[in-house]
């Protein structure tokens, strides 16, 4: 198993990056696909997740309407469109993924990449 992210950097408050998260378990292992961060001190969040069929995709409160999930199956990627950045976005951002027999739940993500860092910084 393994997950490869990359796309993070540093940015100014109010752009973009963009994450991918090459997964080889992905499409055929899993439910679905999420992204989640963690900032020095906090504990790791949900950032939001994608299904791997039928393209639904579910945000947690602080990111909605600014991020967007996406995937390319063909590529075995998914990807995490950051747009208005704020401060409080930066953190370590990790890939994730639910085994195709679970749920769709926080808690049931099991697969896991290394983290790319983001950092909004004026």
């Amino acid at each position: 198993v393994q997950l490869v992210e990359s796309g993070g950097g540093s940015v100014q408050p109010g752009g973009s990056l963009r994450l991918s998260c090459v997964a080889s378990v992905f499409p055929h292992s899993t439910k679905c696909m999420g992204w989640f961060r963690q900032a020095p001190g906090q504990e790791r969040e949900g950032v939001g997740f994608i299904y791997t069929v039928g393209d639904n995709a579910y945000y947690n409160k602080p990111v909605e309407g600014r991020f967007t999930i996406s995937q390319d199956k063909a590529k075995n990627t998914v990807y995490l469109q950051m747009d208005s950045l704020k401060p409080e976005d930066t953190a370590t951002y990790y890939c994730s993924g639910v085994e195709r027999e679970r749920l769709c739940r926080w808690t049931e993500f099991s697969y896991w990449g290394q983290g790319t860092q983001v950092t909004v910084s004026s």
